[in-house]
Formats: structure tokens, sequence, C-alpha cells
């Protein structure tokens, strides 16, 4: 007999143990202990109608604690809003998920061209390629496209200011690569300027990674950085939240030589965790050298506009040994989802979200200091993120949960990394620093 989703016969199924040479199933996993092996029936409900299977899973999804989130580190709560579920739908737009043959994806190109566009704006690089899998493997990517422009430097440099997820994958990459990976020491929650350059003068360094803001919602002064690489022929890298840069000075105007980060910040749900993706920008200079691709815009032979895969550095269109990346497609979804929220935001709508963000953060940070419950670890210029420290800690988070807010993102013993997006609205402020009096 066959089954939907097991289509083998009894008759194939022993042809093929024979094959391998055992007789039965039973053998095949004899070494498999017994107290892993399923023994009965499984608990299958019966076939249910469409109208069944909805009310079913409403019925779960409704077992969900649906919490007001002031947890960030990476992640952000922003809005989304609802025209973009519908538009990303469309035909013109999903279609392939890589497009190989130009012709027939002229929608897709097209929005990759205008994302690469934005972002290079958003920026302030000169180019953008179309997309990573997320900003934490853009991050690495970048420090390998500074590991193999270098002629001689071996080491980059990363600031302990940096997130520390981003840290974990970068040096696993590193380590694959022959990467030296070198740490720049923090003072007062941001990266040590002084340690920079003596590390920079020591010789031998490729390039140098930063965050803006830091792993702490710190507001780091790049001042001089630049100039301090570039004089020892090390690229400067820095990762930055994308909805941030609507307001911050952009890694155009430090002088960075390559700028990375993720786009859930530009209205993608936070989804559990995924999907998103990495935006990657950098110097024309530096173009050839991008893993990834680059979307182009040129005129087929009637003169009309058309897009095309300008540049490609997969091992499937070039020589193996010349490929920079193994990165085979971008999260296209998650681009076109990100392109369509800068077009309908524009640059007065990013700027006003990301200002709400930051006033937000600054009442509730203030409110909570001035309990005398909570205190600020680090006294620097933040943005919508702030990290406080306080006694209990621990039972200030539980008292959150339990009326359904999540309150922040705990670091060490006693500390709190509290993030405020434009989605948080006063009376959930008033509430999360009314539990310190508790």
């Amino acid at each position: 007999m066959t089954y939907k989703y097991f289509p083998h016969t009894d008759e194939e199924v022993a042809a093929m143990l024979k094959t391998i040479g055992v007789a039965s199933l039973e053998e095949l996993y004899a070494d498999v202990p017994d107290a892993l092996k399923f023994k009965g029936d499984y608990a299958l409900p019966e076939a249910m109608s469409e109208e069944e299977i909805r009310r079913f899973f409403h019925t779960l999804g409704a077992q969900n604690d649906k919490l007001c989130c002031f947890a960030g580190a990476g992640v952000y709560d922003h809005y989304t809003p609802s025209v973009i579920p519908y538009l990303v739908e469309r035909s013109e737009y999903l279609t392939s998920y890589t497009p190989y043959q130009a012709e027939i994806s002229q929608g897709t190109l097209h929005y990759i061209f205008e994302y690469q566009s934005m972002m290079a704006e958003l920026t302030g690089m000169e180019i953008s390629n179309a997309s990573l899998y997320e900003g934490t493997t853009a991050t690495a990517e970048a420090v390998l496209m500074a590991y193999n422009n270098s002629h001689k430097g071996k080491t980059v440099l990363l600031s302990r200011t940096l997130d520390p997820k981003i840290t974990a994958v970068v040096l696993t990459y590193a380590h694959f690569h022959g990467v030296d990976i070198q740490f720049v020491e923090e003072k007062d929650g941001v990266t040590d300027h002084d340690d920079l350059r003596r590390r920079l003068k020591a010789g031998g360094v490729a390039g140098v990674v930063v965050q803006q803001p830091n792993r702490y919602g710190i507001i780091e002064d790049f001042t001089g950085m630049s100039e301090a690489c570039h004089a020892q022929k090390a690229l400067f890298i820095i990762n930055s939240v994308a909805a941030d840069l609507a307001l911050l000075k952009t890694p155009g105007e430090w002088g960075a030589d390559i700028a990375v980060g993720d786009i859930q910040s530009l209205g993608l749900p936070m989804s559990f965790g995924g999907p998103y993706a990495g935006y990657m920008c950098t110097t024309e200079k530096l173009m050839r050298k991008m893993p990834g691709r680059i979307v182009g815009m040129t005129h087929d032979n009637r003169g009309q506009r058309a897009f095309v895969l300008t540049l490609q550095a997969r091992e499937q269109h070039i020589r193996r040994q010349r490929a920079t990346s193994n990165i085979c497609s971008n999260e296209s979804l998650a681009t076109l989802f990100a392109t369509i929220y800068l077009s309908l935001m524009g640059k007065e709508g990013l700027q006003e979200a990301a200002q709400m963000g930051y006033d937000g953060a600054h009442d509730l940070a203030e409110a909570m200091v001035a309990t005398g419950k909570a205190e600020l670890v680090y006294d620097q210029p933040f943005f919508n993120e702030f990290l406080v420290r306080m006694d209990d800690r621990d039972a200030f988070y539980d008292k959150a949960v339990d009326l359904h807010i999540l309150p922040g993102v705990k670091v060490g013993k006693d500390q709190l990394l509290i993030a405020v997006t434009e989605r948080r609205t006063k009376e959930e402020c008033d509430t999360l620093c009314g539990l310190l009096n508790s």
C-alpha cells in the first residue's frame, strides 16, 4: 500500500533494504536506543473542513500570550502599515525568488533597484547591494570583505560595544577564513578611542567594526576614527539599525567604507526572530569587492527602461576562485517589504517615527530614574534604547510579564536593556514605570 506523504510501496521498501544489506526497518534503526523510539499510534485528528481548520488554528493562536514589547537588542516592535502585506502579494512582485531571467523578473529587479537607491541614500553611501541574509551575517561578510581587500593586514578589530550576537557570528566566520579577530576595549560604555589608535598603529589591521547605536543603545561619537583607520589602510565599518539613520549622522558622514545592519526596523514584523534581511552599502571604489549582487538600470533595444543583474559574485556565475561570497540569494521578500515601507513612510515619516521612539525612551528613562529604584548604567547620550540597573531586576521583570509586558532584555545580574518605539504609548510606559513602586 502507499501513503500520501510516504509514497513507497512495501515492495520498494524491501528492495531498498536489500540493497543496503538489512532485513527490516527495525534492523535499520537498531542503533537508536529504545527510549528514543516512539511506539504507538500518532494522535492525529480526523480530517477537517477548511472552516474547521481555520477555527482550530484560531483557537491555538488564542493561547499565545501577546506581550507589550519593550525588548530590543537588535529587533524592535515597529509599526507595519496595513497595506504592505497586500502589496507584497501582487504577482508582478511575488515572482521568482532569484531573478535569473531578467526578461521575466522585471518587477523583482525593479523593486530591488529601488531598494538599493533608498538604502544608499539612507546610509549616505554610494553603492548598495541587493541585500544579504540578515544584519549579523552582513557584518561578518563586511569583515571578510575588509580582510580580502587588504594586502598585508590579517587582523580585524571589533569594538567591545558591538552586540554580542554579532560578535559571535563574526568569530565563527573569521575562524574558518583565517581572520585574526581582536577587540578594542570600551570605556564608559563607548569605544575607547585611545585603545583603537594604539591597536591601529601596531599595524596589520585590515578593518575596524563599530556599532551605532551600540549594544547599550548609546549614540557613539566616531570623530577621527575614519581618518585613523585610513591612515593605516584599514577599512572603517559601521553597523547601524536602519531606521535610526533617519535621524542619526549616517555612516557616509562618519567616513565609513562599509555600512551594514539589519532592515528589520523598516517595518518588518518581529515574527519570533525572522525572516529579516541585511543591508550592505559601500563606496564605489569597493563595489567589486561586495558579496551578493547588484541590480542596475539600462535600456533595451527599443529604448525602454529595463533592469538587469549588473554585478554578480556567486560561484554559479563566475569562476569559483574569484567568487567573493557563497550567498546564493537575498532575502527578496523581506527586501520588498522594506522597500514598500520606505516608499510609504518617506523621509518625513521615517524621521517622525524615529523621533517618537527617541522621545518616548528619554521620557521613560527619566521617569524610572526619578523613582529612585533604577539608575542609568552609563551617563551617555542614547537613542531609543537604554540600560538601567535595579536591585530587584528579576522581580520587576516577572511582575511585568504577569501584566503581559515584556519589559526589556536582561543584561548581567541586575541590568535591563529597555527599548521604546513609536508603538509604545504613554500609558504603556507609565504602567511599566509604575511597577518600580508596586
